[in-house]
């Protein structure tokens, strides 16, 4: 195995040349990295990154936190196996390396990300589930560690990027589209925990209602946990209610699969006797019958967004991505399905 000096003397060019040309750094031309790169996997080259890593301060790693409990493993493995493919796309031009630090349900957040900013095993960080009110990122701003939230917070201000999901623009959507089939009983599934996009859904959700002249009724947002077995409790609780909604808007991708066998089993068919929307980044949700009228996105298109506003922030990186770092709203489409097909009379 060859050292990186050797490399250097193989290949007639500096060892800072070499270096950077590993390294993934932007002010090598194309074919010396190449070249680089090809007489390093010939040789069995491999980088000492411990060293390296005393020696820069650097880790080469870039960190994605996410919660890690039995809900959300079951509501956002999908979720984020579609994001991981997108972030490593951009990372990998980079050399970068990508860890999942899954934080237990039950640990605060905050402390266990100050564990890991104390032990420095990270250079950057993608945050997950950002709360309305979240230590996270003030920590973070403090540390100086780069960082992007993957979701809007009331902490931070202006100190930090983040790229969130249209929330918005889902509950708007959902409402107008619900409407103008004659609904006006309309309820929706929201989270039950502090994170901010349950805020921002059911805030839109009665500003859209306000819109159409339909008072905010409370009764009709029903609260429950990120999974199946949540979408189960929403049916549940739906069915509960005396003035019954005759229609419903899910926040979550799973919700459907439990609010559907919930229906079934109470003898209301979806999209005939309650019209549903929903999201559709779960798989099993494609053989839902009838089909979903539902949200979806490109999730690997989301990653490679988050990996370069991320980069961006990097003062190693950001030649690279001249765009910068910034603050988006990211889209979602709205697919018609058969769910929704219930409409009432005007």
């Amino acid at each position: 195995m060859k050292g990186i000096r050797q490399l250097a003397k193989h290949l007639d060019i500096s060892i800072g040349t070499v270096s950077r040309a590993l390294n993934g750094k932007s002010d090598v031309n194309e074919e010396t990295r190449k070249r680089v790169l090809a007489a390093a996997e010939e040789f069995g080259y491999v980088a000492n990154q411990s060293g390296r890593s005393l020696r820069q301060g650097t880790t080469n790693v870039i960190g994605l936190m996410i919660e890690s409990s039995k809900e959300t493993v079951e509501n956002s493995d999908n979720f984020f196996l579609g994001v991981t493919g997108g972030l490593q796309t951009v990372l990998a031009r980079h050399n970068l390396d990508l860890v999942m630090l899954p934080c237990p349900s039950d640990e605060d957040p905050y402390e266990y990300l100050k564990r890991m900013v104390a032990r420095r095993v990270v250079d950057a960080m993608i945050i997950s589930a950002t709360q309305r009110i979240d230590r996270r990122i003030d920590l973070l701003v403090k540390a100086k560690i780069p960082f992007v939230g993957l979701g809007r917070s009331s902490s931070g201000g202006d100190s930090y990027t983040w790229i969130d999901l249209d929330f918005e623009g889902v509950a708007t959507s959902a409402v107008d589209r619900l409407v103008a089939k004659g609904h006006r009983r309309i309820a929706i599934a929201a989270p039950s925990t502090d994170i901010n996009l349950g805020y921002v859904f059911v805030d839109a959700y009665r500003q859209a209602l306000e819109r159409h002249g339909i008072d905010y009724d409370p009764e009709l947002v029903i609260r429950v946990k990120s999974s199946e077995q949540g979408g189960y409790q929403a049916g549940h609780e739906l069915l509960m209610i005396q003035e019954k909604p005759t229609a419903i808007i899910l926040i979550y991708e799973l919700m459907a699969i439990g609010l559907y066998r919930r229906l079934v089993e109470a003898g209301i068919v979806p999209g005939r006797d309650l019209a549903v929307i929903g999201f559709r980044e779960e798989p099993r949700a494609k053989f839902l019958q009838p089909t979903l009228t539902c949200f979806r996105m490109s999730l690997r298109d989301l990653g490679v967004e988050l990996a370069e506003t991320l980069l961006a922030t990097m003062p190693a990186y950001a030649d690279s991505y001249p765009k910068g770092a910034r603050n988006t709203i990211w889209p979602l489409e709205l697919v018609p399905g058969e769910s929704d097909a219930f409409a009432l009379d005007s």
